[in-house]
């Protein structure tokens, strides 16, 4: 299924995309898309069955703003480093261990909200990743068999980042990241049975219509389920958690001087293999 919520933000209303590309309004069945939706494999199944017998009303998508396909995120925990093109790019070394860093929940905004360079930013850069959705509680997980079944869905995520205050002034990474609107989601949460393999996903993204990343999933140093093992051991991981993936290669930080970071203006777009695409005008906060 591809879930998502639509609407204006803090009153969006949840929905499905069906087969045909028409959007059905779910708000009769589930009062939203959340955690404790993708914990509730009941409430699940009465949304297959009422799409199956076409039983879904119909929604207008004209003018109908898309907003992140989940409410209440607990926690986003991001990767880093975690494709070998996108590690040669940067000069550093493959990690032993994956990367962990955190962006707050309240990072989220829309697949084309309006992206805000942050004041005093130089060095504002773009990264596509696969986002992880998780359905059930994980602690201490044994195998990537085990940690795939506590996946709900995928999405398409923009780790937006802000390199000079991530590297080059001091502390954590947690600074270039945390900026206001700095983590579009969505268009949709496909749910992990219409995704039977992570690792061979296409991710592209490009900047005023010029590609700058095309990789695949397929490159990544850590796996989607070893993924989701690792940070297990770590943290207690519930419904509603969102884990963005990494990114490949192709951000403005990898390329020639001078490198090409962000301005007020640009035009973001970056699409992920059956996750759908997101577009998104940068403006100056």
């Amino acid at each position: 299924m591809k879930l998502l919520r639509v609407g204006t933000a803090g009153t969006e209303r949840p929905a499905l995309l069906d087969a045909e590309g028409v959007l059905r309004d779910l708000s009769g069945i589930v009062p939203d898309i959340d955690g404790a939706l993708l914990a509730d494999d009941a409430a699940l199944g009465r949304i297959r069955s009422a799409a199956e017998a076409g039983e879904l009303p119909a929604l207008d998508a004209a003018g109908l703003r898309v907003g992140p396909p989940l409410a209440r995120i607990g926690k986003v925990v991001c990767i880093g480093l975690n494709y070998h093109d996108h590690a040669t790019e940067t000069g550093a070394e493959p990690p032993a261990e994956p990367v962990i860093f955190f962006k707050a929940a309240d990072t989220v905004v829309g697949p084309y909200d309006t992206v805000l360079v942050p004041r005093t930013s130089e060095k504002t850069d773009w990264e596509v990743e696969l986002a992880v959705v998780i359905g059930r509680t994980a602690r201490y997980l044994g195998s990537h068999e085990e940690a795939l079944a506590h996946v709900a869905g995928y999405a398409v995520a923009h780790d937006v980042s802000e390199r000079a205050f991530q590297i080059e002034r001091g502390g954590t990474w947690d600074k270039g990241k945390n900026c206001e609107t700095f983590n579009p989601l969505g268009p949709w949460l496909v749910t992990s049975d219409e995704v039977p393999d992570p690792q061979q996903l296409s991710l592209k993204l490009w900047v005023n219509g010029e590609l700058k990343q095309d990789g695949s999933t397929a490159d990544q140093i850590f796996p989607v389920a070893e993924v989701v093992r690792y940070v297990s051991q770590f943290m207690t991981l519930y419904p509603g958690d969102v884990i963005n993936t990494g990114t490949p290669a192709g951000v403005a930080m990898g390329q020639p001087e001078p490198k090409p970071f962000l301005r007020a203006g640009d035009v973001v777009e970056l699409e992920i293999e059956g996750l759908g695409r997101q577009r998104q005008e940068f403006k100056d906060a």
